[in-house]
């Protein structure tokens, strides 16, 4: 298995150097030069398979037994899962009236992102180890991925990561989980900017080749393969659980909700889509809608301006893993992507060519929720329920919501009348108590997380009209020279 750039300008790439990149040298985002097509037989096999099974079945694949032996991957996932909270690492919830609820929230940080980052960490310390080589991570978060991508190497020695956060647009407890991470190895920068603004100095010290090399510059944002690659289990998992049967042919179909910012779940989806899962998918947003325009319109273009929201991990206008979606539906035509991407570097807009943008509105479905959709989502499942949603989980459950009433007579053995949904949901509602008081709800907030405000914090400012990137740019330079 091989990975090649999606904008064709970059020499392709085992996995171990996927793992280790950022963007591809030409600007583009590494995927697998071949998607694998499952048959129904390996689909009814891994039906019986545990979240943690799964993981390790997709990882064999995407990775060469000669470059990880399959015993060690094992070991990898173990060691990564052994954090979790939960026996069975994530867990679905079946709820009132066919609501399905995917928690992929049971890590350290209480966020999805710890299913992948935990992996990724146990791979790069495997390959550290094995070359002995020290790396350089840059990450820029809108509010869950510093925390998780911290957490998965906090300590380690022949890492140091630096996390620029948004200062102000993340929640309290998503930037506590941050700066109060008192390690040599962790460097976090508290910028006067948002969610896009933060990733322009990374593409930048990234752009630099020479510099890059001699850090050693990845990433541990959902450009980084890795992170995608275990995140495809999340789609095996919601099928499995939430479809009547298996005994059928054709499969039956089973429609998955993905809250949706960066855009890489919803990659995720489209690549167990192409392995052959029998999945509809929904990509859901917040205000911040440039993948449902683009879905419903064709039109990838920015808004004037970056929305706060309640769901604030989605306040994203450039949604950078689209572009794999986009490279696997044209049929892997790199000069299109090289084109289109290029294109929207500039003009930030872009309009799809038509037959590209069919081919996007058949494979998703979309739909937008705004701040008063998402509390009436929240206020509704509590009601019927009894049970708390995050706000970005309830971005999901509000398309549920808009959906025909679905009667069924058991909600994992038999519909009458329409496919299976799950909603997945990437955070604890712990995390987001403004937006639960915002709902008229109560808070259920776990000590660990109380905790946080009591403890030490440390972070180095970033001001409006101070050059970022030179100050990356210094403080990697000085803490190179502990090395």
């Amino acid at each position: 298995m091989e990975y090649v750039s999606t904008r064709g300008g970059a020499r392709a790439v085992d996995f171990e150097g996927a793992l280790f990149s950022g963007y591809a040298p030409d600007g583009g985002l590494f995927m697998p030069q071949h998607v694998p097509l499952l048959d129904g037989d390996t689909l009814r096999r891994w039906s019986r398979l545990s979240y943690r099974e799964l993981v390790k079945e997709l990882c064999s694949i995407f990775i060469t037994d000669g470059l990880v032996p399959q015993s060690t991957i094992n070991d990898l996932i173990d060691r990564a899962f052994s954090r979790f909270r939960h026996k069975d690492v994530v867990h679905l919830s079946r709820l009132k009236d066919g609501l399905n609820v995917l928690e992929l929230w049971h890590g350290v940080t209480y966020a999805f992102k710890d299913l992948a980052m935990s992996c990724t960490g146990q791979f790069l310390q495997y390959f550290l180890e094995k070359r002995q080589k020290h790396v350089t991570i840059l990450v820029g978060t809108s509010g869950d991925t510093g925390s998780s991508a911290i957490e998965s190497v906090r300590g380690q020695k022949n890492v140091d990561i630096f996390v620029l956060l948004p200062k102000g647009l993340c929640t309290q407890i998503q930037e506590l989980q941050m700066t109060t991470v008192i390690e040599d190895n962790v460097h976090v920068f508290a910028a006067q900017g948002n969610s896009d603004e933060i990733e322009e100095p990374i593409k930048e010290l990234f752009a630099d080749v020479d510099f890059a090399r001699k850090y050693n510059l990845m990433s541990l944002n959902s450009i980084n393969w890795s992170r995608i690659m275990v995140q495809i289990a999340h789609h095996f998992y919601a099928y499995f659980q939430c479809a009547p049967s298996l005994d059928t042919t054709p499969l039956p179909v089973v429609e998955i909700v993905v809250p949706t910012g960066g855009g890489g779940n919803i990659t995720a989806g489209c690549i167990a889509q192409k392995m052959g899962l029998p999945i509809r998918l929904v990509t859901v947003v917040n205000t911040n809608d440039i993948v449902h325009r683009t879905v419903q319109h064709g039109d990838f273009s920015l808004s004037e301006s970056v929305k706060a929201t309640l769901a604030s991990a989605m306040d994203i206008q450039e949604p950078y893993n689209m572009e794999r979606i986009l490279w696997l539906l044209s049929g892997y035509d790199s000069h299109l992507m090289k084109t289109l991407m290029e294109q929207f570097s500039v003009s930030k807009s872009l309009k799809l060519p038509e037959d590209l943008h069919r081919k996007l509105s058949e494979t998703l479905r979309s739909c937008s929720a705004s701040d008063e959709d998402i509390t009436r989502a929240m206020k509704r499942c509590w009601e019927e329920n009894r049970y708390l949603l995050c706000p970005h989980s309830a971005v999901a459950v509000h398309y549920h919501y808009l959906q025909p009433n679905r009667a069924c007579l058991h909600q994992k053995f038999f519909f009458l009348f329409s496919t299976p949904r799950c909603c997945l949901a990437p955070a604890s509602a712990a995390k987001f108590q403004d937006a639960v008081l915002q709902a008229g709800l109560v808070p259920q907030i776990p000590p660990e997380i109380t905790a946080l405000t009591a403890m030490e914090t440390r972070s180095a400012p970033l001001e409006r009209g101070q050059d970022w990137a030179q100050a990356l740019r210094e403080r990697i330079e000085a803490v190179a020279q502990r090395w």
